[in-house]
């Protein structure tokens, strides 16, 4: 080639195809040269037609294959490239230099691809949460549907008889009127004969007498003027008293007899309340029978947003993924997956993949980059270069945590946590591998969240709890594990049920009656056992070798961290203001002692002093004015107090009734 470019394409289009040789092979160059000398014979290089001819059978053969991606058919290109780097040594290092950065870009690429892998798992979990998620609201809409349509079939039914039992009293109530009018006529009837006959009676009367009178004038032995005059006296007295009669019985012939009256009334009344009661039932099923019109309308209206949202998110989501496919990639085989699969939703099996990748990754890895010297880094990782990886095992690892805090917890420390634990591994493994350890260590517990000794060591080291927390659960378990060997009156290592009841309640009194049985089946108490059956309570409080506790003690720790989350949600509400607000001393301390009035003043100093981030003798008197110039974000405050050891000591006051 003698350094110098051929200048294709010129002059004529012929070729000549070197077979079976190499590109870059030295009879190639032989042939190049002879063709040099005859430069009319072709136009287009040989060396130029050959690379062609190569790159061409071999994108052929890949394509043939039936695994070529991508990568593979890079691979043609690279070597034909590096003839071009061998061939040309002029400028050899211009295209070392492009090969090179070609390939770190490429390299790059890779890297950030495997980086989205774990985002895309991360989707499939949403995914999968959305679709329990509308199922179960599915499922009670469709069992508040079938219920709310039994109480409206009732609910008809209801009104249909109400509406029967109407119709009837009606009809009861019209024969009473007509029966009461027949009387009426009866009644006025017989009031008229009585005045007729009463009448022909007086006229009857009055003809004896006078008949009397006319045939024995002197049966009196009186004087006929003074019996006249008797006589004309009585008879209008007798007028007098008809007229009052008659008068009386016309104003009371109409009148129905008490008793008759009575029973009409008292009839009429039980109608009238019977009628009262069923238009106010009526009126009562009206407006239940609108409510649920219009709670039904409200359904029919959540349920076609929900199924719009259903269908929106079966369009766009991914398939339920296939944990089955795990079983040949985790280390074990489908036994080992199997037992770590065991009783795990989509999340946790995510996170047992993710521990199972991130451990592969660190056996492999051979040495960890220094994170440098920066304000941000923590101090025990504060080192430039690389350090080894010392690949330890799990459990070499959990051990050597729980010989941290038994060293931590044996005498009283001074130092921060991030420096005992570095003074820790310096003792131990000495100062030249100190640093090679709390790498090791620090990635280690960073990757297995599952695993409760990492995890809460992790959480402890970075500063996202305190460890009281951990001090205070570890207390916790041993008082109540004293309290069961104090109940253990045969010292036989067993309990009753009513037993292992009294003692929790004893060591954990605010517990509510529901956090007293979730303890208790934990424990393996179930509802359908007797409170005579025995419990080993020495098997609640072992571990495993990976330090794993018991289900007893699993359920203690989320209780605790329920109660905690419960507790600082009362305290916000008790706040009453944004998150983003500002709270001051005083106010605190008041929502504080509101929602616990039991706490004493050690304790506030203690919670205040955290949430504010002041030394407890910097912190004012209650009362005095500097209170009001200490502020802090509520949201802060919160955040602070959830990192300590922060719960009710003493039940919360009830609210006085109205």
């Amino acid at each position: 080639m003698g350094g110098h470019l051929s200048p294709w394409p010129t002059y004529t289009s012929g070729q000549t195809i070197l077979q079976n040789r190499k590109p870059c092979s030295d009879d190639y160059r032989k042939r190049v040269g002879s063709c040099q000398q005859h430069p009319c014979r072709t136009a287009k290089p040989r060396y130029l037609e050959e690379l062609e001819n190569y790159l061409r059978k071999e994108l052929l053969l890949l394509d043939l294959g039936t695994d070529s991606t991508q990568e593979l058919r890079l691979q043609p290109y690279r070597e034909i490239f590096e003839f071009f780097i061998e061939d040309f040594k002029t400028y050899k290092p211009l295209l070392s230099s492009i090969k090179n950065a070609y390939e770190g870009m490429l390299a790059h690429q890779r890297e950030k691809i495997r980086a989205l892998e774990p985002l895309k798992a991360k989707l499939v979990t949403v995914n999968e949460d959305c679709n329990e998620r509308i199922l179960a609201m599915r499922a009670e809409e469709k069992h508040e549907i079938s219920l709310l349509k039994k109480e409206k079939m009732n609910l008809l039914k209801l009104i249909d008889k109400k509406n029967e039992e109407k119709i009837s009293l009606q009809s009861e109530v019209a024969k009473l009127r007509k029966n009461l009018a027949e009387e009426y006529l009866h009644y006025l009837s017989e009031r008229d004969a009585r005045k007729i006959l009463i009448a022909d009676l007086n006229e009857l009367r009055y003809q004896r007498e006078d008949m009397s009178l006319a045939q024995s004038p002197g049966i009196w032995g009186e004087d006929p003027v003074k019996l006249t005059l008797a006589l004309k006296m009585t008879r209008q007295d007798l007028t007098r008293t008809q007229m009052e009669l008659n008068t009386m019985k016309a104003n009371f012939g109409d009148v129905v007899p008490r008793r008759d009256f009575e029973m009409q009334e008292k009839t009429n009344k039980d109608l009238q309340e019977q009628l009262d009661t069923l238009r106010a039932s009526y009126e009562e099923v009206r407006k239940e029978h609108e409510i649920l019109m219009q709670l039904h309308m409200s359904t029919l209206k959540e349920r076609d947003q929900f199924f719009s949202e259903l269908q929106e998110i079966q369009r766009t989501s991914t398939p339920r993924p296939d944990w089955t496919k795990c079983e040949d990639v985790v280390a074990g085989g489908p036994e080992r997956w199997q037992m770590l699969a065991e009783g795990k939703n989509s999340d946790q099996l995510v996170d047992v993949l993710l521990e199972e990748i991130g451990s592969g990754l660190l056996r492999e890895k051979e040495f960890f980059p220094g994170l440098g010297y920066e304000e941000a880094i923590p101090a025990f990782l504060r080192f430039e270069g690389l350090v080894e990886n010392k690949k330890p095992s799990k459990k070499d690892v959990v051990d050597l945590l729980k010989d941290a805090w038994k060293e931590r917890l044996a005498e009283e420390q001074k130092e921060t946590f991030p420096d005992f634990f570095f003074n820790f591994l310096e003792r131990r493994f000495g100062p030249s591998d100190a640093m090679a350890w709390a790498y090791t260590i620090f990635e280690n517990i960073k990757i297995f969240h599952s695993n409760e000794v990492m995890s809460q060591f992790y959480a402890v080291l970075m500063g996202k709890r305190s460890e009281n927390v951990y001090v205070t659960q570890k207390e916790t378990v041993a008082q109540l594990l004293k309290e069961m060997t104090n109940a253990d009156s045969q010292n036989e290592g067993l309990l009753t049920m009513e037993q292992f009841n009294t003692v929790l309640k004893s060591t954990f009194p605010l517990k509510t009656e529901e956090q007293i049985q979730e303890l208790m089946e934990a424990g393996g108490w179930h509802p359908s056992s007797s409170n005579a059956d025995l419990l080993n309570y020495h098997s609640l409080f072992m571990e495993d070798e990976e330090g794993q506790s018991e289900p007893f003690v699993q359920k203690l720790w989320e209780q605790y961290m329920d109660e905690k989350d419960e507790y600082l949600q009362q305290l916000k509400q008790e706040l009453g203001t944004e998150l983003y607000e500002e709270v001051t001393l005083p106010k605190l301390r008041g929502a504080l002692m509101t929602i616990d009035p039991s706490l004493d003043k050690q304790t506030v100093n203690t919670y205040m002093s955290q949430a504010f981030q002041l030394p407890e003798s910097e912190l004012p008197e209650d009362g005095d004015e500097k209170e009001e110039g200490v502020v802090e974000i509520l949201q802060t405050a919160l955040e602070r107090l959830q990192v300590i050891d922060i719960r009710r000591v003493g039940p919360r006051e009830p609210e006085p009734a109205n």
